[in-house]
């Protein structure tokens, strides 16, 4: 259940402020935050991320839904006892849902986090793209971890001692 409070803090958090950017900013316009690095900028994207896949928005209806069905699935199977994928899961369910929620009301997505890093302008993303990407980095640490752990457990055994 936690992991769905998760899921749903992220959905809340997202669409409220991307509200708070369509009904206060004019598609375009931007705010400094920290001179040459942050910029609250209001944007909009029919497609993916980097604007890739323009408008084709049956596939991501389709590939939003069986994302979502997956996720849901390894929350179910995978998560128990798992903290970090679960979180993990949980971030990634929110993300999918806040992005697919504006792909079918909106028939767009509102975006409006610029930031510049080393002087890249950087494309500009919104909280469900942040909380995809920290939800996938965490699901990287708990593979790596998973993999070292099976490491060990062939190397030494489940009782402790050194096999070759």
């Amino acid at each position: 259940m936690f992991y769905y409070i998760i899921a749903l803090f992220v959905i809340a958090l997202d669409q409220l402020t991307k509200w708070l950017i369509v009904k206060n900013f004019e598609l375009g316009e931007s705010v400094k935050v920290i001179e040459d690095f942050l910029y609250i900028t209001s944007h909009r994207n029919r497609g993916a991320a980097w604007g890739i896949l323009q408008g084709q928005m049956w596939f991501f209806y389709v590939i939003t839904v069986i994302v979502i069905i997956g996720i849901i699935y390894y929350i179910q199977k995978a998560a128990k006892g798992k903290m970090l994928l679960g979180i993990s899961l949980g971030l990634m369910l929110g993300g999918a849902i806040g992005n697919f929620i504006d792909r079918v009301y909106r028939k767009e997505v509102v975006d409006f986090i610029n930031t510049y890093i080393f002087g890249y302008d950087f494309p500009v993303f919104n909280i469900a793209d942040s909380a995809l990407v920290i939800g996938v980095g965490m699901l990287m640490i708990q593979m790596l971890l998973e993999e070292r752990e099976a490491k060990k457990e062939k190397t030494y055994g489940e009782n402790g001692t050194h096999h070759s």
